[in-house]
């Protein structure tokens, strides 16, 4: 008789359950867990991003299509401690983005870190093809900033020059934005704390370019079935060791996740 090996007996779990101490959403403790390493002096980037059950990255065609009350509030509360959020120009079309809201509390917390009142959003676009009239730059109390290549830059400035900050993050290719130099741009500017909040592309190619420090996914308990795309894919295959910093949950079976990247 063939007897396997208790592989089990090696490997020590935690049983997470009700039983942890509630944290109420007003509570201060709740943005402890979401602090960003102290005296950074390059870009910490971390992403956002909420999945199905079953894998999926939307519903109904959009991230928003699996968000819950609780799942908002955690977005809310990582844009507040962002210096600048990093978002793919298809975000920002299809989830008809505005320019960050903040409230007078973290307004308040925000200046006693040194950070700005309300924090920018930054786009990453290789054609700077973005309606000026969008909402994104119709309603914001911080100007964009536009995160184009070399071959589209000048064009860009003369649609977007009014609305936004147009800069040329191309690397060594002229025709793409280089992830890396878009960066090294924020960092210039003191925007070390960057938030992602996607899309898939975006996270794809933070990925596939070993740029991202931490992920925060939150897990809907939601099957979405049908031919909805994960948070990150790509051609290229990465093996990037990541520990778990926390795990929380909240009345209605959300789990928000945080992984940083093991050093």
């Amino acid at each position: 008789m063939l007897f396997m090996a208790d592989t089990t007996a090696a490997v020590q779990f935690t049983a997470l359950g009700p039983d942890g101490s509630p944290i109420d959403g007003a509570d201060g403790r709740l943005a402890d867990f979401y602090a960003y390493p102290d005296d950074l002096q390059t870009c910490w980037v971390r992403g956002n991003m909420i999945a199905s059950l079953d894998g999926g990255a939307t519903a109904g065609g959009k991230a928003g299509g699996l968000a819950g009350a609780g799942d908002r509030s955690m977005f809310g509360l990582m844009r507040h401690a962002a210096d600048v959020i990093l978002v793919g120009a298809a975000t920002v079309r299809v989830e008809n983005y505005s320019g960050a809201q903040v409230p007078l509390t973290a307004r308040h917390e925000r200046q006693r870190r040194g950070q700005a009142e309300v924090p920018p959003i930054a786009v990453v676009t290789r054609s700077g093809n973005l309606d000026p009239d969008a909402l994104f730059f119709t309603r914001t109390e911080a100007p964009p900033l536009i995160l184009t290549c070399a071959d589209s830059v000048a064009d860009t400035k003369k649609r977007l020059g009014a609305v936004a900050e147009v800069l040329n993050a191309s690397g060594p290719r002229s025709d793409s934005v280089d992830n890396a130099t878009a960066l090294q741009l924020l960092a210039e500017r003191g925007l070390f704390r960057v938030l992602t909040e996607g899309g898939p592309l975006l996270l794809s190619q933070l990925i596939a370019d070993d740029l991202l420090d931490e992920l925060c996914l939150t897990i809907a308990p939601i099957l979405a079935g049908g031919a909805a795309r994960r948070i990150a894919s790509g051609a290229g295959e990465v093996h990037t060791k990541m520990r778990p910093a926390h795990l929380l949950s909240d009345d209605q079976g959300y789990l928000y996740t945080r992984y940083v990247r093991a050093r």
